[in-house]
């Protein structure tokens, strides 16, 4: 194996190791071994990148145009497309994620997302200024928050780099931004394409583990913390926030139902399902993994999610050119200690009809899985998996449909699967997600917010949603008369 490469935080312009020398190992999760190491950031490199980035705010960048905050953000989405290969072999190395895949269909949004809050910069809209109380003029100002403290979670982590830093930086704030522990590679990268672009301080990566995180949340500075990752996570967050009453940002996971009615196109739906089911391992908020299917084409459903399950390919196996459905493994080893755990617990009512194995023995590949016969209070019924396992129920009316899809903690993202119009508009207007996809189940785009109810968490990515909640409204009135 040759010598592990040292990737370094990005402060105030600069490469630099961390203070005290601590270093973590990071590991492709398509072979198991060690290939680079992190900086291991305490307490003193996070207050370095803070400072540094409330210099810059300080310093100019709150003050710039909005079209000068476009022109930058511009010039980073044409650094990340001109370099796209180059950040995908990172991200593979990174993730174990199939390279065809994820140039084709990771790079392209990334780039449309960063240009869309370039666009958003440009367009804050408000009440206008007039004269609401006799003598006096009032006018309404958005403003940058300013210092924005990030933890970026493992399962995109190029991607949920951009949703963090785009409409901050579009906002006119700074940001330091922590990569997760397993995967920071990529957003190492991309701080080294963005340093001919950015002023320095501006944009911050500090690498580390959940202390180093937990230290980004808990400094004085920022104003603002945005996380994605879990309820657990999540919730100290807000805890660790609340000492500064700072504003928090939560995505925090899902356990998104997919209510397939007896009306549904059976074989479309088990196509799209399945794409949307393993795509990236099933390591997704919103993953089809929750499968609530009408008693009369449950059976059917099923079989077609297990013949949709052996098309699946391993991304160790990835061909170049191949427009096969590759997928990549589970991102650690307690990871597939979590998903494997769920399978080998289930209950003898269900029953594995295929996978529900671990497939190599050195990557952590954990074979595309089918469960069918959960009962609603079964653990893996109730907890996100977070893996390559779709399991499947069964329904009697539409009322228990809903009532079991609305029976989670969670409340990200939903789908419905009708070919009955008003069916889907009544499900549409229960579901208590944050998104509701009709006939169709994982497809975002920049314009539209995602986020979550309930227990996924608070806050909304992408659309201009997402980038007024890195503003601030103030409140200017002033006397006319005299």
């Amino acid at each position: 194996m040759s010598e592990a490469r040292a990737l370094l935080n990005y402060v105030n312009g600069e490469f630099k190791p961390q203070r005290d020398g601590e270093t973590l190992d990071v590991v492709n999760p398509s072979t198991g071994e060690t290939y680079a190491t992190s900086p291991l950031s305490a307490s003193a490199d996070v207050d370095e990148a803070m400072r540094a980035a409330q210099a810059a705010f300080d310093g100019g960048w709150r003050d710039t145009t909005p079209s000068e905050r476009m022109g930058c953000l511009l010039k980073m989405a044409d650094a990340i497309e001109a370099n796209a290969e180059h950040l995908v072999e990172i991200e593979a190395e990174n993730t174990g994620k199939p390279k065809g895949l994820t140039l084709s269909e990771e790079i392209p949004p990334m780039c449309d997302q960063i240009r869309f809050f370039a666009g958003a910069a440009r367009m804050l809209e408000g009440r206008a200024t007039s004269e609401y109380m006799t003598g006096f003029s009032s006018s309404v100002r958005r403003e940058p928050i300013g210092v924005i403290g990030s933890v970026a979670p493992w399962n995109y982590p190029m991607m949920m780099a951009v949703w963090k830093f785009a409409p901050a930086l579009a906002a006119g704030n700074t940001i330091v931004l922590k990569p997760s522990d397993t995967t920071p590679a990529s957003t190492v990268y991309m701080a080294e394409l963005f340093a001919d672009i950015l002023p320095p301080g501006v944009f911050n990566v500090v690498c580390g583990d959940r202390d180093t995180g937990a230290a980004v949340v808990s400094h004085p500075i920022p104003q603002m913390v945005s996380i994605t990752g879990s309820i657990a996570a999540g919730k100290a967050v807000a805890r660790a926030a609340a000492d500064t009453l700072k504003r928090c940002h939560l995505e925090l996971g899902g356990k998104a139902p997919v209510i397939v009615f007896d009306d549904a196109d059976l074989s479309g739906a088990a196509e799209d399902i399945a794409v949307a089911g393993y795509f990236n391992a099933g390591q997704d908020c919103t993953a089809a993994t929750r499968v609530l299917a009408s008693e009369r084409v449950e059976s059917d459903l099923a079989a077609a999610l297990v013949e949709q399950a052996g098309e699946v390919k391993l991304s160790k196996d990835e061909v170049d050119g191949s427009e096969d459905f590759f997928i990549p493994p589970l991102n650690n080893v307690n990871q597939l200690s979590h998903v494997g755990g769920l399978v080998e617990r289930a209950p003898a009512h269900a029953k594995v009809l295929v996978g529900g194995e671990r497939v190599t023995d050195d990557g952590y590949f954990y074979a595309p899985t089918v469960v069918e016969g959960l009962e609603e209070s079964d653990e893996m019924a109730r907890t996100e998996i977070f893996g390559p396992v779709i399991t499947v129920q069964r329904f009697s009316d539409e009322e228990e449909a809903l009532r079991w899809a609305n029976g989670t903690d969670y409340g990200l993202a939903s789908s419905v699967w009708t070919r009955d119009h008003k069916r889907a508009l009544r499900m549409a207007r229960a579901l208590d997600f944050g998104c509701v996809w009709v006939n169709c189940h994982i497809p975002l785009v920049a314009e539209m917010p995602h986020g979550g109810f309930k227990q996924s968490g608070y806050g909304k990515d992408l659309s201009s949603y997402s980038f007024e909640e890195y503003t601030r409204v103030k409140h200017v009135m002033s006397s006319i008369e005299g």
